[in-house]
């Protein structure tokens, strides 16, 4: 099969969505592997290693497209994009398009396949594409949050872990699945009061067998959720309901009730967010007050540690572009259901039932629309 990574375009995207390592072992089974000149700089990833792994070298973003059945990318196609894609294509990359409604009607209308990282499923029901930006997102939630909880940087002043005879900054986790789990680890490290609330009791149980003893599990109801704001030096969104837009968790009344400078980071913003005052924002320009509470949200948080995230992910996502190139769409989602599950827009119909929820669009099954 022919495929084309181009260079991720994306305001502050340094990813890219392959490694030298991946495209070794794609040009070792026979596929073509066209990479956009450029397109690893943000990771490190130089041309020269690109074209010893066996790559073709493309000098042009057009070209990339042309030239591919198969689409390798890290974020979601750009309007400037759109005109590239066609029904010959097969996209392979976050899409977040219960979110995009734009997104979503500019693919329907290409007539193109959309397999979206963040709904493929493993055989236990996880999101294997979705874990490791999710690790690397709930990480760096800590890392911004602490860094805009500085004074100079618009917040309270306060640092995390505090001194000896000063209280330590107090973090509330909305969400106890990946991001959370992931967030709760840094903040404790660095010495916070941290709490996670969750609705999931079992997964509460999970995570008090690993969590250190600076870090409470709370059930998330209405009450404990406004009482964790209130109390909150940095808020963090980490709730995640699969291919569907996030639950709004943090209303604008809330904004009242939070201390003067604290900082909410909403790591569930591509996916529309659980914040209402939060909107999106950039590496440029991450930051925005609202009633004196400073907003964080950056769609592409790990596009920021280009080279960890671009390795993570080829981690993850390498297998399943060895099975769609291996064995085309059709046959690698019939003999993976996981994949499958990934398929979310197929030659104009919605194929995944979050989405077309989401905007009131009829569904076809992907089984019935592959036939």
């Amino acid at each position: 099969m022919r495929i084309g990574v181009p260079k991720e375009i994306k305001e502050s995207e340094y990813r890219v969505a392959i490694t030298p390592g991946g495209v070794y072992e794609l040009a070792s089974a026979g596929h073509e592997v066209s990479v956009e000149k450029g397109a690893g700089l943000g990771s490190g990833i130089m041309d020269e290693e690109f074209k010893k792994a066996g790559a073709r070298l493309i000098d042009t973003h057009a070209e990339v497209f042309a030239g591919a059945e198969l689409i390798m990318k890290v974020k979601e196609p750009l309007p400037e994009e759109y005109p590239l894609i066609t029904e010959k294509h097969l996209i392979f990359t976050y899409f977040h398009f219960a979110a995009a409604r734009e997104l979503t009607d500019a693919m329907l209308k290409s007539g193109t396949a959309c397999v979206a990282y963040e709904t493929v499923t493993d055989a236990r029901g996880g999101l294997p594409l979705l874990v490791p930006m999710s690790e690397v997102a709930g990480r760096m939630a800590i890392q911004e949050g602490a860094k805009y909880l500085e004074k100079p940087m618009m917040g309270r002043g306060i640092l995390l872990g505090g001194v000896p005879g000063v209280e330590r900054g107090h973090v509330t986790i909305l969400g106890g699945g990946v991001v959370g789990s992931n967030a709760a680890r840094m903040a404790a490290g660095l010495g916070a009061d941290v709490v996670i609330l969750d609705v999931d009791l079992n997964r509460l149980r999970r995570l008090e067998e690993i969590m250190p003893a600076n870090v409470s599990l709370m059930h998330s109801n209405r009450f404990m959720i406004d009482e964790q704001i209130r109390r909150a030096d940095l808020l963090v969104g980490a709730v995640l309901i699969p291919g569907t837009r996030a639950p709004l968790l943090v209303t604008r009344d809330h904004l009242s009730t939070m201390k003067p400078g604290a900082v909410i980071v909403d790591v569930a913003v591509d996916q529309g967010g659980c914040v209402e005052t939060m909107k999106p924002t950039t590496h440029a320009k991450p930051v925005f007050l609202v009633s004196n509470v400073v907003h964080y949200g950056v769609a592409n948080m790990p596009g920021a540690v280009g080279r960890t995230s671009t390795y993570a992910l080829t981690n993850a996502t390498l297998p399943y572009a060895m099975e769609l190139a291996g064995r085309g769409l059709r046959e690698a989602v019939r003999a993976n259901s996981g994949l499958m599950a990934g398929l979310n827009i197929f030659h104009g119909k919605v194929t995944y039932r979050g989405v077309a929820e989401a905007f009131n669009l009829g569904y076809t099954a992907p089984q019935e629309a592959l036939n």
